[in-house]
């Protein structure tokens, strides 16, 4: 879930326009710094593997649902080569050596070994230009399938992202559901979808890139202090009408560093993540990131949220369902308001968190995920009176209205429930009297 930063032209191809018969299109073998640029002191060093590009062919492919992001070859004024800049600082923290790619906010760097990973990441390197038109100019963020780039498209001279998918066909699953938001979802104003499209060619390998529009950070990056208490609010409102749009469409979201070198196939770069200046923010958030997200009845493809954000019964291996998207809507609503994790975990995993706070699991669940104790199935057990819902939020509220400390309680406690039926909707819950009253105090 992502905040704004002011939003950029949609030039070129748009989503509503995809034309619904296949294309077929001669993708070039994107560039490299292999122009002579020195680039000593950015990403090179001793301890740093100096490699080269695999010899790829040029390779053509079918996209049914999205336009390809070709170049124009015609255009003079397009300059497709490396990016030459002066001063590295301006385009983020690098790597020098592996030391220091312990301490950056980077994915781990065997997600690029080939060897120990059938999924591979594919290496980048600032203002490297990719598809011979989007000029690589820093990283905004990575996942556990994906990195996500800035750059700058010059053919249409705007920015956007791209969003470098693993080896595999996780990039193709994400193509597709992104497709079934164009063409069903009826306000996708607060969803993040994709412009285009193209592939890579990797080792061996194809990565699918996804080019986005650009937006701001992520909310599980700022949402404690670098963002005001009511554009917090505001965020929650505007990210559970996103929620139920796509409801209302039929899908569902869902939204170690072992010091070892690595022979990789091209050269890249370990990136911490872009700061971005806060006089660029604005008051408009966005739902981003459909890589697990599927239609309602679908098979599932593999993978869950983040233990802390996921319903209990996804983590017992129920079906993803949209109550389970309520459950983890809720976390971020709990997080955007009192500033923490409603749950305190003690260090102990998601699961114990939720029993130390609400009571023991379901006995019907028990043998259903393997990490559990079968204590915290015990019917009897009674949850910690220090962590209960309504003394998180005092605690960490102590200023707040007691009234409107009461409408938390009673929002929280109806939505953090084992039961999955009992959860409101998305459409409930922005018409519920304690959301509409939380939202009036705060002026949204």
């Amino acid at each position: 879930m992502d905040a704004d930063s002011p939003p950029m032209e949609r030039s070129g191809n748009d989503v509503n326009d995809i034309p619904a018969e296949t294309e077929t299109t001669t993708i070039p073998r994107s560039s490299a710094h292999d122009d002579g640029v020195d680039y000593s002191g950015i990403a090179n060093s001793d301890d740093d593997v100096q490699t080269k590009w695999l010899d790829v062919p040029w390779k053509t492919y079918e996209t049914n649902d999205f336009p390809t992001a070709t170049s124009s070859n015609t255009d003079a004024d397009v300059d497709t080569s490396t990016y030459t800049y002066d001063d590295p600082e301006d385009f983020g923290d690098f790597a020098r050596n592996s030391r220091e790619r312990c301490r950056i906010n980077a994915e781990p760097e065997d997600n690029y070994d080939p060897k120990d990973n059938p999924h591979v990441f594919y290496p980048i390197c600032v203002g490297e230009v990719l598809n011979e038109r989007y000029r690589v100019e820093n990283k905004l963020g990575h996942g556990g399938s994906s990195t996500v780039w800035m750059a700058y498209d010059l053919q249409d001279e705007t920015d956007v992202a791209l969003k470098i998918m693993c080896s595999g066909e996780s990039g193709e699953s994400e193509i597709s559901i992104h497709g079934e938001i164009t063409r069903n979802v009826q306000d996708p104003s607060h969803l993040v979808t994709c412009l285009a499209t193209f592939l890579l060619p990797g080792n061996e390998c194809d990565h699918r890139v996804l080019v986005l529009p650009l937006r701001g950070p992520s909310m599980d990056f700022y949402y404690r202090d670098r963002i005001p208490f009511a554009s917090r609010i505001s965020a929650a409102k505007q990210l559970l009408m996103a929620v139920e749009s796509l409801h209302k469409a039929g899908i569902v979201h869902r939204g170690e560093f072992d010091g070892q070198e690595l022979d990789l196939w091209k050269e890249g770069e370990l990136v911490n993540e872009l700061e971005v200046p806060s006089n660029l923010r604005t008051e408009d958030f966005y739902l981003a990131d459909f890589g697990l997200a599927m239609k309602i009845g679908d098979e599932p493809q593999k993978g869950f949220p983040p233990d802390l954000h996921c319903s209990p019964e996804r983590l017992h291996n129920q079906d993803p369902s949209f109550a389970c998207d309520m459950w983890s809507y809720m976390i971020l609503f709990a997080e955007l308001y009192t500033g923490f994790h409603p749950f305190p975990h003690l260090g102990r995993g998601a699961l114990f968190g939720l029993v130390n706070s609400l009571g023991p699991l379901p006995s019907h669940w028990k043998g259903l995920c393997i990490d559990a104790e079968d204590s915290w199935y015990d019917q009897d057990r009674l949850p910690d009176p220090e962590f209960s819902l309504a003394s998180t939020i005092e605690t960490d509220l102590p200023d707040a209205d007691p009234i409107e400390r009461e409408h938390a309680r009673s929002l929280m406690t109806r939505m953090f429930t084992f039961c999955p039926e009992e959860r409101l909707t998305a459409t409930q819950l922005l018409q519920d009297p304690s959301f509409k009253a939380i939202m009036e105090i705060h002026h949204c």
